[in-house]
């Protein structure tokens, strides 16, 4: 077990171990850490405790100091400047007329180096603009594309149940959420009421994930056909997951009955592992393609079409450059071939009759060929006109 403290840079996302040693730190408390950045101003998301060896990094880096009301200051002076830095660094992306979005600047404490983050659909040359920016600012300058959520993650906000995001307040990494954990908790398939300000799936959506996938197991699927106790068969028309009740229509010749019963005492063919309804049956064309928009699709990340096309078109690439290095292969071979026969030409051994020498023998052994044939064709004629 190893002591450490979990440090955080921003209000939101990932901690980092530090080693405390025996300085006196607190949840909340600021200090000065020297990371591979450089050195860095954080936060202490809780106070000193132990974990396992194989969770952390070694060599693990300390805490420099607590931080003094003079790093307290700098920091406040960096947020200013950041500010400032961003306004101007828009102006100059306009002036290079960009297709990127700038969404945040960050100084490193020591000011010896200043990142900009942006958000962009594909990818951007921006090497003129960092040249220029390095030019204005006269410090290390980098530029980081990331993606709709952390861009979010970054700005906040007031999500639609009228709390702070949670990526902003206290998520530290994001979780994958598709359109199946919507389904399983008959939530409506609407992109406006599952998707959240990035315009992706709601990231609470998996936070209950879990239970509906276990409790959907014990119970029937919508339009399921069911047993009663008394022995008669139904329809389940509605589900309440949370209560275990299902909506039951009963059909007693012309007349329909809609009844309540519990599942426990409904039978019915159980869920096993993974359900057989397809998350996306029943939707249209349009549908789809706007409930497919609001699935993760980070910088750098792709779906597994993509993947498997791009897959296949490096395998006919590289298929292609075997081609044309075994063609290379075999006219050096060739060429070698002939480089050789023409040296062995003078001992008529030249490898597969490429030499010069076992050129002009071949052509004097068809010569002599068509000479015989000449030959053979005057005698028999001759036979001809004694007889």
């Amino acid at each position: 077990m190893i002591k450490v403290v979990a440090i955080r840079f921003r209000t939101a996302g990932k901690s980092y171990y530090f080693d405390p040693e025996d300085l006196d730190i607190k949840r909340g408390t600021n200090v000065i850490v020297e990371t591979a950045q450089g050195m860095e101003y954080g936060t202490a998301a809780a106070p000193p405790y132990e974990v396992e060896d194989e969770r952390v990094t070694k060599p693990l880096k300390k805490i420099l100091r607590v931080a003094t009301p003079v790093d307290d200051r700098q920091n406040e002076e960096n947020i200013e400047k950041e500010k400032e830095a961003l306004r101007l660094c828009r102006e100059k992306v306009k002036e290079h007329e960009l297709e990127m979005k700038l969404i945040d600047s960050e100084y490193a404490f020591d000011r010896s180096k200043l990142t900009f983050y942006f958000t962009a659909d594909g990818r951007v040359d921006f090497r003129e603009l960092v040249k220029d920016l390095a030019s204005t600012f006269r410090i290390r300058i980098e530029l980081r594309q990331i993606g709709v959520r952390d861009a979010t993650r970054m700005l906040g906000g007031i999500g639609c149940c009228g709390r702070e995001l949670c990526c902003h307040t206290y998520m530290r990494d994001f979780v994958p959420v598709s359109i199946k954990m919507a389904k399983e908790q008959n939530l409506s398939l609407n992109p406006g009421k599952i998707s959240g300000m990035c315009g992706r799936l709601m990231c609470c959506l998996s936070y209950e994930a879990e239970t509906y996938s276990y409790l959907n197991k014990n119970m029937p699927r919508m339009g399921e056909k069911v047993k009663l106790p008394d022995g008669r068969e139904g329809t389940a028309q509605a589900v309440d997951v949370l209560h275990g009740k299902v909506k039951v229509m009963v059909y007693d010749g012309d007349e329909r009955e809609l009844l309540d019963f519990d599942a426990s005492d409904l039978e019915f063919k159980k869920r096993g592992g993974k359900p057989k309804d397809d998350p996306e049956e029943g939707l249209t064309k349009e549908e789809l393609e706007n409930l497919s928009a609001l699935e993760d699709k980070e910088p750098g990340e792709e779906r597994p079409s993509e993947g498997k096309n791009r897959e296949r078109k490096n395998g006919d690439r590289n298929n292609n450059n075997n081609r044309r290095r075994d063609f290379k292969d075999k006219d050096g071979k060739q060429k070698q071939r002939r480089e050789d026969g023409g040296q062995n030409g003078g001992n008529g051994k030249g490898d597969n009759g490429n030499g010069g020498n076992n050129r002009q023998e071949r052509h004097r052994r068809n010569n002599n060929r068509r000479n015989n044939n000449n030959n053979n064709v005057e005698k028999n004629n001759e036979q001809q006109d004694k007889s």
